[in-house]
């Protein structure tokens, strides 16, 4: 199983990654803070990696930090919850605002992240309520990296592939772009984010 990789980035999305390490190029998946922390293409970059397996798929799943990896690690062990929709959940909210949704019982918050409906949040709640206590406590702010500024097809791709449909995406990132003409691929998708969740 791969749990670190240390290499150069060669390509990058709001969704993935690829990194080159030994001649070989990784194709890792990765949530939009992560994501934010990334350097330019040609950078060197390090992340913590979950290996899933199954019969029919192997896929990377990186991180910025070890907390992120421990959060999506117990998002994965909820009845229904797979590594695709954890990312998005991730990428949905800030861990701290996850950690304080499942804590406060707020379904309407989870809820506003694409793929979770009410009977997911409450599965969230129900089964992570009592196993993210111990995060709370050792939670720190991650860093926010700056992006290079984006591209609206950038950005609009990288809401449709978190599950937002494509006219909602297109009008969410074009009203982001009005307030913060001059903004970085990182602010234009919080904005966006921000308008889609509320």
């Amino acid at each position: 199983m791969i749990a670190w990789l240390s290499g150069t980035i060669i390509n990058k999305k709001p969704t993935s990654v690829v990194i080159e390490t030994g001649g070989v190029g990784y194709l890792v998946r990765v949530s939009l803070p992560t994501f934010y922390s990334l350097g330019e293409e040609g950078a060197a970059v390090s992340l913590f990696i979950h290996t899933y397996v199954k019969e029919d798929a192997f896929q990377l799943f990186g991180f910025a930090t070890d907390g992120e990896k421990e959060i999506f690690n117990r998002l994965i062990g909820v009845n229904k919850v797979g590594p695709k929709l954890a990312i998005t959940i991730l990428s949905g909210m800030a861990a701290g605002e996850l950690l304080d949704a499942v804590n406060n019982k707020d379904i309407a918050k989870l809820s506003s992240v694409p793929g979770i409906g009410k009977k997911t949040a409450e599965r969230l709640i129900l089964e992570l309520s009592d196993k993210l206590a111990d995060l709370m406590a050792g939670l720190r702010e991650e860093g926010e990296g700056r992006g290079r500024p984006g591209m609206h097809d950038d950005a609009v791709s990288a809401l449709i592939s978190l599950g937002y449909k494509k006219s909602d995406s297109q009008k969410a990132v074009e009203t982001a772009y009005a307030r913060l003409p001059d903004g970085a691929l990182e602010d234009i998708l919080k904005h966006a984010l921000n308008s889609l969740a509320g």
